[in-house]
């Protein structure tokens, strides 16, 4: 059985963050080099976590012992994978909502691969809404309250936000409020419990697409752009260090279906810490998906 334990990791960069360990296996080291890694990753951000356990999963099927680094915002974790006090970003948007990290970053980072394609962000509003278009938000401050609920401030869609979609419709940036995931949510559900208007910042692939009664705005101008992948991003390095996790993850891509029913166990069905768990009944579905070990 996996033991969920946790630990302190040291380091003034990393002070005050949790970590999660997924395995209690492993830990010594072979011919095959140091058989810990870490992967970091935003634990409100689901997509974080199924890459995660996912790699996990697999990278323990290696004989890898892995811990699971809880940081607090990107900025804040694609420094640690810079700096190699993390080992893996677990789901990074590096085409558009991570690529100023990645770009600052630049070659102290290593792109293990993208293992989904199509991910892409929107505003969405409930299926009852009279809103039709990012266009008609101003038409309609009365019954928003004047506010479009977004998520954490450090987030790549609240920049995409800040500087490229309130600024193609002529939206003050103040209308739109950040604070976390979990409060964007609360008032998506709050509002479509009592058929309210409500306006939020939404992502594809995401639970809350399929669970809540909800569609994207149309955006005329384009303002989102086209879609990207989800990476693996690593501290430089990483693939000679791991070629057996690197050359996985090189083969590895999930569709829209599989991610989905993967993301939905782990948030829906299972306790926080049994992931792998999760994975383990996912692999009763999808069998092979994840590759030989």
């Amino acid at each position: 059985m996996t033991n969920h334990a946790f630990r302190a990791l040291g380091g003034a960069l990393l002070a005050g963050t949790m970590t999660v360990s997924l395995s209690a296996c492993g830990g010594q080291e072979d011919e095959a080099g140091d058989k810990n890694i870490s992967i970091g990753i935003i634990a409100p951000w689901s997509d974080t976590r199924v890459a995660a356990a996912l790699m996990t999963y697999q990278a323990e099927s290696m004989g890898y012992s892995v811990e699971l680094e809880d940081l607090s915002d990107p900025p804040l974790l694609f420094a640690a994978v810079a700096q190699g006090d993390v080992d893996v970003y677990a789901s990074a948007w590096s085409e558009r909502n991570h690529k100023e990290f990645v770009d600052r970053y630049g070659d102290q980072l290593e792109d293990l691969g993208s293992y989904y394609d199509g991910a892409g962000n929107f505003l969405a509003v409930p299926s009852y809404s009279e809103l039709q278009s990012i266009e008609d938000i101003p038409d309609h401050w009365d019954e928003l309250d004047g506010q479009i609920i977004g998520i954490e401030p450090g987030a790549g869609l609240t920049k995409q936000m800040v500087e490229d979609v309130l600024p193609a419709y002529g939206i003050d940036k103040d209308r739109m409020v950040t604070s976390s995931t979990t409060a964007m949510l609360a008032e998506l559900q709050s509002a479509i419990q009592a058929q309210e208007e409500v306006v939020v910042t939404l992502w594809s692939p995401y639970w809350a697409t399929t669970e809540f009664d909800v569609r994207p705005l149309e955006d005329p101008e384009g303002a989102f752009g086209e879609t990207e992948g989800m990476h693996y991003i690593a501290t430089d390095g990483f693939s000679s260090e791991h070629p057996d996790i690197a050359d996985w993850v090189d083969g590895f891509q999930l569709d829209e279906e599989q991610f989905g029913s993967l993301e939905n166990l782990i948030l829906n069905e299972y306790e926080e810490g049994e992931e792998l768990d999760a994975v383990e009944e996912w692999l009763q579905t999808y069998p092979g998906v994840l590759g030989e070990a």
